[in-house]
């Protein structure tokens, strides 16, 4: 396991010096690619590489992916929740200016959930109500189709696109459709402050690595009860 987070970080940071030189775009590309298939599930990208996501869920129950351990914050679907509305957010909106797979996949009903929001201000209490409602098996189905959709924007992207500033318009439209909630404006004022390239640095590569390990730690506890 730490060979794997050696690896991830070493080559999170060649990508970020990639992404710095417009003359190494190809390699930028190819980098995130890679970076991005070690956090979803291996079946995303069909690569063969190892991956973090699998490795979350390998052997949980259902039971226990719901489950917020005890002086803990989180369970293993809410942190899926979590990563996944924040990439389909950036990826789709912030990137592409296209509707959110949410939307366009009307996941909403199936997900059986009525949170739209990225969690990042939810309450104890809805933290725990999402894990206990939320359609597992939809959970990740719906975190499936945000990744592939997010190669789809990588493999569209030119040279140029990299330097250029999230637009002000795409972000008031996540303020405005709930994706953001209110409360959580810090977010949208850390959003604006990126290039395009910043935002490969974090909502679908750092961001869910991050909290993939929170995941494995919540697992460790939970299988140690």
């Amino acid at each position: 396991m730490d060979s794997h987070r050696q690896f991830w970080n070493e080559r999170q940071q060649a990508l970020r010096q990639a992404l710095a030189h417009p003359d190494e775009f190809d390699r930028a590309i190819d980098l995130f690619m890679g970076q991005h298939a070690m956090v979803h599930t291996a079946a995303m990208s069909q690569s063969g590489v190892w991956s973090f996501q699998d490795e979350a869920w390998q052997g949980v129950s259902e039971a226990a992916a719901r489950r917020i351990p005890p002086g803990g914050e989180h369970s293993l679907a809410w942190l899926t929740w979590h990563i996944t509305r924040i990439e389909d957010a950036t990826m789709g909106v912030l990137a592409a200016g296209s509707p959110q797979i949410l939307e366009s996949g009307r996941w909403q009903p199936r997900l059986n959930t009525d949170f739209r929001h990225t969690g990042n201000v939810m309450t104890t209490e809805d933290v725990a109500r999402l894990s206990r409602e939320i359609d597992l098996d939809a959970l990740l189905a719906y975190r499936l189709a945000v990744g592939r959709r997010t190669r789809e924007v990588i493999r569209q992207l030119a040279p140029e696109e990299l330097r250029r500033r999230v637009d002000p318009a795409r972000l008031q439209h996540l303020a405005d459709d709930g994706t953001v909630a209110p409360g959580a404006g810090d977010l949208l004022a850390y959003w604006g402050g990126l290039t395009i390239a910043g935002l490969l640095l974090m909502p679908p590569t750092r961001h869910p690595f991050i909290h993939l390990n929170e995941a494995l730690r919540i697992k460790s506890k939970i299988t140690r009860e």
